[in-house]
């Protein structure tokens, strides 16, 4: 029988109702323009209800339309939120659900890490874990066929997410995305200052100037930007707002941001 983890914040994340939440996907996807430097092998892109950070995110998305014939892996890295541990945590579930459907999660792909000490199952550490469902809607809107490489980052070191993730790296079948939003609780002028700084740090890719308080994503966003500058990726800027610009006020914004890498 296989094992699949449920939804965890369908219905306050995300709407629950699947034809809803089609039409909220679309009309993000819809306002969000194209690149003109084409599909990006990674993207960053922020985890927070969709009313707030889904217009940013889709600016990330909306850059896989052409190649969702082509992409068939998604490698998928978010912080943990609710469970502490070292390391990365894969799971034991076959599958990840949403209001869409199910995605398939890549085995072979999981078992592949297991020799990795800082690799460990962990079921718990996914079982409510936002950060990693909030993109499988939009996943499931811009790509046909896919299987799910889902891992949630605990207490990592940038050159331990790198490891992993130049053992997942693939071709153009396999794309990564990061989940991090930026920084939080600030005025939304200090937002904006946080956050422009930390923008300049990702598109540098200076992992070493990135921490907890810049991105609560900075242990995933730090092994890709790890990455990235050994493997000779350039990164883009495709949006950077806060929940100020987009349903909250601005007393206390979170700050998102949406990053191709090429």
């Amino acid at each position: 029988m296989l094992q699949i983890r449920l939804p965890a914040v369908a219905g306050s994340f995300y709407p629950l109702d699947p034809v809803e939440l089609n039409a909220m996907l679309q009309s993000f996807l819809a306002a969000a323009p194209n690149d003109p430097q084409g599909v990006p092998k990674a993207i960053i892109a922020p985890h927070a209800g969709y009313v707030y950070s889904g217009p940013v995110a889709a600016t990330a998305y909306a850059q896989l339309r052409s190649a969702a014939d082509r992409i068939h892996r998604v490698v998928l890295l978010g912080p943990s939120h609710r469970v502490g541990f070292r390391g990365l945590a894969t799971c034991s579930a076959d599958a990840y659900a949403t209001p869409l459907g199910t995605v398939t999660i890549d085995r072979p792909a999981l078992s592949a890490l297991a020799d990795l000490p800082f690799v460990q199952v962990l079921d718990q550490a996914h079982q409510l874990e936002h950060s990693l469902e909030v993109h499988l809607p939009f996943l499931q809107a811009v790509l046909k066929d896919f299987k799910l490489i889902p891992l949630v980052a605990g207490n990592a070191t940038a050159q331990e997410v790198a490891t992993v993730l130049e053992r997942l790296w693939g071709g153009e079948e396999t794309l990564i995305v990061i989940s991090s939003d930026l920084s939080h609780y600030h005025s939304y002028e200090v937002a904006q200052h946080r956050d422009s700084a930390t923008s300049a740090a990702i598109t540098h890719l200076r992992w070493q100037n990135i921490g907890g308080e810049d991105a609560c994503g900075c242990v995933p966003v730090n092994g890709l930007l790890h990455l990235a500058g050994q493997r000779g990726l350039h990164c883009k800027v495709l949006d950077l707002r806060n929940s100020g610009d987009t349903a909250g006020p601005r007393d206390r914004v979170v700050g998102y941001g949406a990053y191709a890498f090429h």
